[in-house]
């Protein structure tokens, strides 16, 4: 498969402004492509919420309008929260499963005609917790592992449009979003990678075709 050129290509980037969606934008900008971040309190070219089923129409609208096409969507937003299950909120459980896994799938649906004209990529980020879910974070690590099941059938969904799906599982990354929980305190964790390397392997994966990259992908 040939490597793929980002090089005047349309990509937004959701959460573009966060410690590791900022990143992203970086290096795709650096490899050529025009980014349009998007951010739920502003601060970027387009206001996007993820809990809001609509949100994902207005940033693909904002795409085709400004630059006649989009050719990429990375999603890099999402919230975590801590503590046993017994002990959390309801609304808390609703508000991960809203951000980290319904969102990403309905902005997802409203991008599929765009990035199936463009033959373009889909990025998801649901992170190690996917495939290890960990004790204390119960919820967080069913909305990331329902999000990466999503993806894994919409990629099959979308194998004939050619567009590319990605699910990205980084291990703990040095982001900051531990340090603002939706709910509960952190656990004492070890030094995270560099959001810089994450950014990097994951727009490695977008060029070189891939399709899930686990966290062992990552290095240390």
């Amino acid at each position: 498969m040939a490597k793929r050129d980002l090089n005047g290509k349309i990509v937004a980037v959701v959460g573009a402004t966060g410690g590791l969606g900022r990143e992203i934008a970086a290096v795709l900008s650096e490899r050529g492509a025009v980014v349009v971040g998007a951010n739920r309190s502003g601060g970027s070219d387009v206001v996007v919420d993820l809990r809001d089923s609509e949100a994902g129409q207005a940033l693909v609208d904002h795409c085709l309008g400004a630059h006649g096409r989009l050719d990429g969507v990375v999603v890099a937003a999402g919230i975590v929260a801590f503590g046993d299950l017994a002990d959390t909120d309801d609304v808390v459980v609703e508000e991960l499963l809203l951000t980290n896994a319904m969102g990403p799938m309905w902005l997802a649906k409203r991008a599929t005609p765009a990035l199936s004209e463009s033959q373009g990529f889909f990025v998801n980020i649901s992170g190690v917790v996917a495939d290890t879910p960990m004790p204390g974070m119960a919820a967080y690590s069913a909305s990331k592992a329902a999000a990466a099941a999503a993806f894994e059938a919409i990629r099959r969904e979308l194998r004939r449009s050619k567009v590319q799906v990605i699910d990205a599982r980084p291990p703990h990354t040095e982001t900051g979003l531990a340090t603002r929980p939706l709910a509960g305190t952190a656990p004492k964790m070890p030094t995270g990678l560099s959001p810089r390397a994450v950014a990097e392997r994951i727009v490695d994966a977008i060029q070189e075709g891939e399709a899930v990259v686990t966290a062992d992908a990552f290095g240390s």
